[in-house]
């Protein structure tokens, strides 16, 4: 496995792999690799001939007061859990090279960025458009994979290609949980003891409108109180949002007449988790497509 950190290096590899019609999947991480990182690397691995996975903790997608400096990092654990997984390439490029002093251009999506994380975390959209536009560039791969635990952000990266005729085709792995329920995530490692257990509202409150929805209802209105009232049990610091939106605007929704994704953040502690479920009227037991 090749660990590469130049741009110039990433681009001479991916041009070497890709001959001879050889394709090539990128999983984007920010480290601190988990179970769920590894199940997107093994979609990568039966979709394409080679496999990078990107390393970089990207500055432009936090804000001033939440947590790039304490952002957990293992770079050594990180390669050789993507060495035994079978990663051809790794690319961990430094934010100076990534970020030029001088650069001003930035990609912004308008739309399906604007609600949900994109209300609570102002620019964040725009630093992970941006940084995938670059990754898209610098590795050039065929697909890129995706884990839906970041919905919005995997809607605002489905708009990116579309709109900006990027050569990518975006997969789209489902959720993947602690053998408990939590979705698994890299800032579950901040989580104090009560705190974790606490957090198991989460998957229990999504559940209980799952259970609703497979028994006929359709209103969001009906759906979201009772999402609300599980959660108050883990007694969370902080509910940013419990709500139903559209899976292709993620635009508020009253009925569920179409795909739709009921989507959760909440705080424990100074720890942000967000989840979701996907409420399909012609799928109504949640069997998700990959």
């Amino acid at each position: 496995m090749d660990v590469l950190h130049a741009i110039s290096e990433m681009r001479g590899w991916s041009r070497t792999a890709g001959t001879g019609n050889r394709s090539l999947a990128l999983v984007p991480t920010m480290g601190c690799l988990h179970a769920g990182h590894l199940a997107l690397v093994r979609m990568a691995r039966q979709s394409a001939d080679h496999v990078v996975v990107s390393n970089f903790v990207n500055p432009l997608q936090f804000g001033p007061s939440e947590d790039y400096a304490r952002y957990p990092r293992d770079l050594d654990r990180d390669n050789r859990l993507c060495r035994e997984a079978g990663v051809d390439a790794v690319f961990v490029p430094d934010a100076g090279d990534m970020y030029p002093a001088g650069a001003s251009v930035v990609v912004e999506e308008t739309r399906v960025s604007s609600g949900l994380c994109g209300r609570m975390r102002p620019g964040h959209f725009r630093g992970v458009a941006t940084v995938v536009a670059k990754l898209f560039n610098i590795v050039q791969p065929d697909l890129a994979v995706f884990g839906r635990k970041d919905a919005q952000q995997v809607r605002v990266i489905q708009r990116l290609v579309q709109d900006l005729d990027f050569p990518v085709r975006i997969l789209v792995h489902p959720i993947v949980r602690e053998p408990d329920g939590l979705a698994m995530s890299s800032r579950n490692v901040y989580l104090s003891p009560s705190e974790r257990s606490r957090a198991l509202c989460i998957r229990r409150a999504l559940e209980a409108a799952r259970v609703l929805f497979e028994s006929g209802e359709r209103a969001a209105g009906v759906l979201e109180p009772c999402v609300g009232e599980v959660l108050a049990v883990g007694r969370p610091d902080v509910v940013e949002y419990a709500t139903v939106v559209d899976w292709d605007t993620l635009e508020p929704a009253g009925q569920i007449m179409r795909p739709c994704l009921l989507a959760v953040a909440v705080r424990f502690g100074r720890t942000r988790l967000i989840d979701n479920i996907l409420l399909d009227p012609l799928n109504p037991a949640g069997i998700e497509p990959v």
